[in-house]
Parts: C-alpha cells; sequence; structure tokens
C-alpha cells in the first residue's frame, strides 16, 4: 500500500511534463529541477516555523512565476523547433539549476518534518505513513483540477486548442505565444507541490532532480501524452515497482533498477512501433 502511495509524488510532476510535450512539443529535462525547487521552498517555510503543508500552495504559487519567466527569457526560443534543441536547452538549464542551488543552500541533505504519525494496520504488520496518504489525496486533487481547468477554463480550452493544432489556433485568434507561458508555467507550479511533498516525505538536495525527471519521462511514455487518468495509474505502478525491486534487489539498486526500466521501456515501445508500421512480420 505503502509503495503505491509513493507513485502518486511521482505522478505529479508527471502531469506536467505530459502538458508541456503534448501541448509545446517540448521535452523537459529540468523538470526534476522544478520538483528540487519546491522541496526547498517547503523546507526553508519549515525553518521558518510555517507547517510544510503549507508550503504545497506557496510553492506551486513561486514556481508558477518562475516558470513564466524561465519561459520568458529562454524556453520561447526553442518553442516550434527541433525536439532535440528543446532537450538540449532544458539540459543547460537542468546543470544551471543544479548548480545554483549548490552554490545557495548547500549540498547538505534536507527535510522538513510535517509532524505525522503513522498508521499501523494488522498486527502492525502493514505501516503507512500519514504523508504518503496526503501526498496520495493531493495526486488525485491536482489531477482533478487539471482536468477541470482544460475543460472548462477558456483558457483551458485555448491549451487544448493549440495541442491539436497551434497553426489553426493562431488563424482563430489565439495567443499562442500566451498559451505556452501559461502551459510551462503550470508545470512548474505542479513540480513545485510535488517538491513540497517529497521536502516532507523524503530528503531534498540540489541534486534531487534527475530521478524525477526520468520517473516523469517514462510515466509520460507510457501513459501517453493528454491522460491524465493514466498517468495517474502508471505512476502509482512505477512507486510500486520501484520499492519492490529496492527490497529485492537491494536499496544501493534501486536508482539502478529506475534506469534499466527506462531502457526497456523505450525498447518496447520501438518494437510495438515497428510492428505496428508493418517493419517486423
Amino acid at each position: 500500500m505503502s509503495n503505491l502511495l509513493i507513485g502518486a509524488v511521482f505522478a505529479l510532476a508527471a502531469y506536467g511534463m505530459a502538458l508541456v510535450w503534448g501541448v509545446m512539443n517540448v521535452v523537459n529535462i529540468c523538470q526534476g529541477e522544478f520538483v528540487m525547487l519546491g522541496g526547498y521552498t517547503a523546507y526553508f517555510l519549515f525553518k521558518a516555523g510555517v507547517h510544510p503543508l503549507v508550503g504545497i500552495p506557496v510553492a506551486a504559487v513561486l514556481l508558477f512565476v518562475f516558470g513564466w519567466l524561465l519561459y520568458r527569457a529562454v524556453i520561447f526560443r526553442v518553442v516550434d523547433k527541433d525536439l532535440f534543441i528543446s532537450i538540449l536547452a532544458t539540459f543547460g538549464l537542468s546543470i544551471l539549476l543544479q548548480q545554483l542551488a549548490n552554490q545557495l543552500f548547500g549540498a547538505d541533505v534536507r527535510t522538513a518534518d510535517a509532524g505525522f504519525r503513522t498508521l499501523f494496520f494488522f498486527d502492525n504488520m502493514v505501516t503507512v505513513s500519514v504523508v504518503k496518504i496526503v501526498a496520495f489525496g493531493a495526486a488525485l486533487l491536482v489531477g482533478a483540477i487539471l482536468m477541470l481547468f482544460l475543460k472548462k477554463s477558456r483558457l483551458g480550452q485555448a491549451i487544448r486548442a493549440t495541442a491539436q493544432n497551434a497553426r489553426a489556433a493562431r488563424i482563430m485568434g489565439i495567443d499562442t505565444g500566451r498559451v505556452y507561458a501559461t502551459t510551462y508555467a503550470l508545470n512548474a507550479a505542479i513540480c513545485g507541490a510535488a517538491g513540497a511533498l517529497v521536502a516532507m516525505t523524503w530528503l531534498i538536495h540540489p541534486y534531487l532532480g534527475l530521478p524525477y525527471t526520468v520517473r516523469s519521462f517514462m510515466i509520460v511514455i507510457l501513459a501517453g501524452l493528454g491522460n491524465v487518468a493514466a498517468v495517474l495509474a502508471a505512476g502509482l505502478g512505477l512507486g510500486a515497482a520501484e520499492n519492490f525491486a529496492g527490497f529485492i534487489l537491494g536499496a544501493e539498486y534501486q536508482s539502478a533498477f529506475v534506469f534499466a526500466l527506462l531502457v526497456a521501456i523505450l525498447l518496447w515501445r520501438r518494437f510495438w512501433l515497428d510492428r505496428t508500421r508493418g517493419y517486423l512480420k
């Protein structure tokens, strides 16, 4: 049960990557760094005497502003370019944010103690941390809000139209530049909320980002673009698989399992695409 709940945090970061990839055709390699910055926001609020739960909306708002500014400064230059260019650009941003965080915050690992207790079931044979239940609820809530926003709001409808055909959306009078900026900022806000949950659940440090970027990429590859429910399901499955691998292989091989699983998924997708296109008999 606990392993499934862990995957909800992975799904939160993947929500944003699926949104940016589907609307802007940009693979955001600095996805995990947004998670890291959200974690530091919750941590410093905790050090100031504010409960880490307050850090979830605060991190979301601050990262929304940061994402908007980052889009206006850098990301708008790689929209409508080759996908590989966006990968290189956001990879450079990832390294820059890592090093800036290391210089500003130091390399020490930190956590924000939310004070939540642990629940025990079946004569203490099963334990579930309340903070993981909170993370699971937050993932469901953010997913529901995101779906309602995309379906009901004018801006959400503009985002969906731009994702379907950006040129046609521009002809119909939609400001696609504003849509792209809002989409990227929303992605950063979702990751900021996920980072606040990470700070309460695990540890944060400047080099936290890469594993979350890899996990987000895997989840999106499995779930596809524009399917929020599938993203949540894939995130929960990844959380269970990763922790099961850590139990069987040992915690030191848990990260290696994630990267090996990514390679396996990419190979499977390539094989599946070749079969559907008739290249393989």
